[in-house]
């Protein structure tokens, strides 16, 4: 066999054995499944989310209305009562974990901005250490402790829940910054923009996701703590749910607890709002 013939055969044999020269997806392609699933899952859950949270929103004020508070006893409806009670206790309850969430976010994103650049980066695990030590510590202690150090009030519950929220923004935003293609980093140093181009134009836009997802938690961790808040004076919805156990009546547990978790299903939601919405297009 001739030497053109080898060459020939070989060429062929290689074109046979390569899928692509056919038009033939590769296998890892069809694991993936049907492109674009996951995206749209991800929009009717959001589409869907809000007419959820307001069937139980109308089913607990169904259950509320059910309870015919005029005939009940007095405890109980004073501690049911929408207008003196329920209501000013939800809305101290949605400033606290909202001003907690906000001071989380401007302390945490920054820093975590700060200890991803060079010259601090090697003092980033024991930043996390410390902010670690808010968790370590149960919710409960930090609000003794802050009412030892700052006294009653809703301030000092704002502050015990930033320190107690801090890690996930932080982490979150180190991890989404460091994720940040080295290469996409270099081409747009290469198209001549500064540092802080870089960052505000690239390096932020595509951590945007991952630091949203760590805002969300810290979100639902401030909403969650602040029922704890009465024990310090703090007020918020708490006060309902502690009624409900100390005075063994069950509506009243029931109505507290469900209006929690309404307000924590309605800012999850407006979180995964936010998160999509300000996800780069093509991500």
């Amino acid at each position: 066999m001739s030497q053109s013939t080898l060459d020939s055969s070989t060429a062929d044999g290689a074109t046979d054995a390569d899928p692509r020269s056919e038009g033939i997806d590769e296998p890892t392609a069809v694991k993936k499944g049907p492109p674009g699933a996951a995206g749209v899952l991800e929009r009717v859950g959001l589409v869907v989310a809000p007419f959820l949270i307001a069937g139980l929103a109308g089913l607990l004020a169904w259950y509320h209305h059910s309870l015919d508070l005029a005939n009940a006893p007095r405890q109980q409806s004073s501690a049911l009562d929408w207008s003196t009670k329920l209501r000013p206790q939800m809305i101290e309850h949605i400033e606290i974990a909202a001003a907690s969430t906000a001071l989380v976010i401007l302390i945490a994103v920054p820093l975590g901005i700060l200890l991803t650049r060079p010259a601090l980066r090697r003092i980033g695990p024991p930043v996390l250490t410390i902010a670690n030590a808010g968790q370590a510590l149960p919710a409960y202690g930090l609000l003794v402790l802050g009412l030892v150090i700052a006294g009653q009030g809703q301030l000092t519950v704002v502050y015990a829940l930033t320190l107690y929220a801090l890690l996930p923004v932080l982490r979150n935003t180190m991890v989404g910054l460091e994720a940040v293609d080295s290469n996409v980093i270099e081409a747009g140093r290469g198209m001549g923009m500064t540092r802080m181009g870089v960052l505000a134009r690239i390096e932020l836009p595509l951590a945007v996701p991952i630091i949203v997802a760590g805002v969300r938690i810290a979100m639902i961790i401030n909403i969650g703590m602040t029922t704890l808040a009465f024990l310090i004076g703090g007020g918020a919805l708490g006060i309902t749910i502690s009624s409900g156990l100390k005075l063994n009546q069950n509506p009243v547990l029931i109505v507290g607890a469900v209006l929690v978790a309404i307000v924590a299903l309605t800012f999850d939601w407006v979180g995964a709002v936010a998160e999509r919405t300000l996800k780069p297009r093509g991500l």
